[in-house]
């Protein structure tokens, strides 16, 4: 009786692990809808999570979720001088064959070129400084000269920069600062003064006839506050000075000057200030000083993005990582408590992306009841930040791709599929009651 008993269990083990692995092997997955997710962020940028692959032969789909930052800064408006040394000094020759005029004179044009193209909200002058070739004008505001007025011509302005003479002997920055200002109109919103200069100043306008003098420091000091006292954001730059111990007149070396005229780059007189060698033209006129004139980059930061997943998914998938963020931080695994995974971004300048990709696969022990049910991906993703402006924001979308799990026609019919199971689970019951009965009997016979 024990060997019946034993044998009706085996065989129903048997059939039973048999009909649950040919489940898993025959069931089919497809993929029903695959539409991307998408929420807008700001004017031009956007967070996606959509399917980037299919095994399906595996039983596994991967899926990324992607923001990017393609945010575009702001055109430059208002108006803009450009002061640039015409000094003799210019013409020495420091890289090459190439002269420090070729160098910031073409820089010069290129600047111009790319603050006004496509751009009509712009108007750029332009100002030379040295000294008057005229000895008895020395000191005065025609040690300046107006090259060309407040003009959105990009061929004008150039052309204008192109053709400045460089042969004064001595370099009278404050007459420069002063004339440009000058140029400025009254209604202008956003005024900028672009100062390119290859020597410290040695005369200024109405100076005590001392070259390199404490009046000379103090004066030139004085309208470089004076610029940003009335408004307008100064930029600087200072090239050529090759030995800052030397002292050219009086008790005072280039250095002194320098730093007594302009400051330091981190703690300039006014505005900014960029203390650079002649190696350094061309990259600090076109990318620093372009960079730091435009609007402030457009920025996202403190971006959270929870990415939510149903329970069918959770308990029927396996989760893991396909390739790790490029950039920031996301969880290590899925957060059982509300079936999540976060990723925080801490910041996302203009023109980056980033991305992280993620695999979903069915378990082998899977929950047949899925079967012929339309399962989604994920349930919502919320994310939230704080945009180019210092505001913060909050967005989701329910839009997800779409699985589906099927099973081929039973080799039976639906009427024999039914016969099997019902004999299966009378014969459960027969068994069980034939080992009850089997305890029952043992008991009387000992």
């Amino acid at each position: 009786m024990k060997k019946k008993v034993f044998l009706i269990l085996f065989l129903i083990i048997i059939l039973m692990a048999n009909l649950s692995f040919a489940s898993y092997s025959t069931v089919s997955m497809t993929v029903v809808e695959e539409p991307v997710c998408t929420i807008e962020i700001g004017d031009n940028s956007k967070f996606e999570k959509k399917l980037v692959e299919k095994n399906l032969t595996n039983k596994e789909v991967t899926l990324q979720l992607q923001v990017t930052n393609e945010e575009i800064a702001d055109k430059l408006t208002g108006e803009a001088m450009i002061v640039i040394d015409n000094s003799r000094s210019m013409t020495d020759t420091v890289l090459g064959d190439t002269t420090r005029r070729d160098l910031v004179f073409e820089s010069a044009n290129t600047l111009v070129s790319n603050l006004l193209r496509d751009n009509t909200s712009l108007n750029v002058g332009i100002v030379s400084f040295s000294s008057n070739s005229d000895m008895s004008k020395e000191g005065t505001l025609e040690d300046a000269f107006l090259i060309s007025g407040l003009s959105n011509d990009i061929t004008t302005l150039t052309n204008s920069i192109s053709n400045i003479e460089t042969n004064g002997d001595k370099t009278d920055l404050d007459a420069g600062i002063k004339l440009a200002t000058q140029q400025f109109t009254s209604n202008a919103t956003n005024k900028y003064m672009i100062v390119l200069t290859d020597g410290v100043p040695n005369i200024a306008v109405n100076f005590d006839g001392n070259y390199y003098s404490d009046d000379v420091i103090a004066k030139t000091k004085q309208s470089l506050i004076d610029v940003t006292n009335s408004g307008i954001q100064l930029f600087t730059m200072l090239t050529g000075i090759t030995d800052e111990n030397y002292i050219p007149l009086g008790d005072k070396s280039y250095g002194q000057i320098i730093s007594e005229t302009f400051g330091s780059e981190d703690a300039p007189t006014a505005g900014n200030f960029y203390y650079i060698s002649d190696d350094l033209i061309e990259d600090t006129i076109t990318n620093t000083i372009y960079e730091d004139l435009i609007p402030t980059e457009k920025t996202f930061k403190d971006i959270t993005i929870v990415d939510y997943f149903p329970q069918e998914i959770i308990d029927n998938f396996e989760f893991a990582y396909v390739t790790d963020p490029t950039s920031g931080n996301i969880s290590a695994q899925v957060d059982t408590s509300n079936n999540s995974i976060t990723w925080t971004i801490s910041e996302l300048p203009m023109g980056e992306t980033a991305t992280v990709q993620y695999k979903l696969k069915l378990k082998e022990n899977f929950n047949s009841s899925i079967v012929d049910k339309i399962l989604n991906t994920n349930e919502k993703v919320d994310i939230s930040y704080t945009d180019p402006n210092g505001n913060s924001q909050e967005k989701t979308s329910d839009v997800t791709p779409k699985l589906k799990l099927t099973e081929p026609p039973a080799v039976l019919p639906a009427a024999g599929k039914t016969i099997l199971i019902g004999f299966i689970t009378v014969a459960s019951i027969l068994l069980v009651f034939s080992i009850i009965k089997l305890v029952i009997l043992n008991r009387k016979m000992n």
